[in-house]
């Protein structure tokens, strides 16, 4: 299952560095506007200590962590819905990922430019919120104007259901509250859809401050990007970016005792990826075994065979049944054996909702 997170923000604010941190690539991230033209693609593996508990029981011949891909997109200036900057370049990027990471730049310094001439948090997430506002009042004006006649002249059902959805997203975006922030029902959401709107997809605001508002907490900035965040119902993580981009340099021994001297527990490289994570809704199952163990990711709500199917199509097409063992009793027992004595080995089929830490071994049969 390929996933996306787009990592936005004005430029100079940290964008680039964070994403050096959270890919360990070494891409441009200078001082000055668009040192990002083309989007940077990296895949990163989500932390998940159950892997790694899995890993020391069967000592597999191969190990695969679940994975999730963030792209760094160019930096966003005002004007970009009418073509300022990199803007239309920016906007077909953004529309390809599933969650926007929105990084917020909440720290002084004087050698590093603002492209608004000063801090303020708000001021910049308000410019990029009503640019991305105004991208999608575009396109849905366009579609408006272009089905508006055909709904009143041939009086078709679909048509007029959609004119119906787009007159919603028009009035919600007049009043400049992005897609996201509205209820939809089921019936709405296909008709939507297709349009790939921007404002439509969740966020998460990455607060980047210095390293000595990380050991105290204190910054005012933050507490800003928090009260704005709390009214949309978003999420805000905060960090350093320029942190992280070290310990990314660090092995896990270092990294744990440069985390220690900080008074951290977990990266905010962590934090980010598990919260876009769980943002999109996402859970993890697992197959186990000598050859292999295996991390997999499914959306909240999946039954057994569309998780089967994550595996291969095969697997979906001849479902039988799922063998479902939980991470939970596997741990606490210590064996798959002690699991069987325990009657705590299901039997799942077809209806079975898949649980975030499910073991599976699924049985299917595909006939030529």
């Amino acid at each position: 299952m390929s996933l996306k997170a787009g990592i936005v923000g004005l430029p100079n604010v940290g964008k680039s560095t964070l994403f050096n941190a959270i890919t360990k690539m070494n891409i441009l991230a200078a001082n000055y506007p668009f040192a990002t033209i083309e989007p940077n693609v990296g895949v990163v593996t989500v932390p998940d200590e159950r892997l790694v508990f899995l890993n020391e029981m069967y000592k597999p011949k191969k190990l695969v962590p679940t994975t999730f891909e963030f792209t760094d997109i160019a930096g966003l200036v005002k004007g970009a819905s009418k073509g300022e900057g990199l803007g239309n370049k920016f906007l077909s990027h953004i529309r390809e990922v599933d969650a926007i990471v929105e990084v917020v730049r909440c720290f002084e310094n004087g050698n590093i430019t603002h492209v608004e001439g000063k801090i303020d948090p708000i001021r910049d997430i308000e410019i990029i919120n009503t640019e991305l506002i105004l991208a999608d009042l575009e396109i849905v004006e366009n579609r408006i104007n272009k089905i508006e006649k055909k709904a009143q002249t041939t009086k078709d059902k679909q048509t007029i259901a959609e004119l119906a959805v787009l007159k919603k997203c028009q009035d919600s975006l007049n009043k400049e509250q992005a897609l996201r922030n509205i209820e939809w029902n089921k019936d709405e959401l296909e008709i939507l859809s297709p349009f790939n709107f921007i404002t439509l997809k969740k966020i998460i605001y990455a607060a980047n401050v210095n390293e000595d508002d990380i050991a105290s907490g204190n910054n005012t900035f933050t507490k800003q990007v928090e009260e704005y965040a709390n009214k949309e119902g978003s999420k805000v993580i905060i960090m350093c970016a320029k942190l992280e981009e070290e310990l990314s340099g660090l092995d896990d021994e270092d990294k744990k005792a440069f985390m220690s001297e900080l008074g951290i527990d977990s990266s905010g490289l962590e934090k980010l990826i598990k919260a876009t994570y769980d943002l999109l809704g996402l859970k993890t199952f697992f197959t186990s075994g000598e050859d292999e163990c295996r991390a997999w990711t499914f959306k909240d709500g999946m039954k057994a065979p569309e998780c089967a199917g994550i595996i291969h199509t095969d697997f979906q097409k001849g479902f039988i049944k799922a063998e479902v063992t939980s991470y939970n009793d596997l741990k606490a027992l210590g064996s798959e054996k002690a699991v069987q004595e325990a009657g705590k080995l299901r039997l799942e089929g077809k209806e079975y909702l898949m649980q975030d830490g499910d073991i599976c071994f699924f049985r299917f049969n595909v006939t030529k």
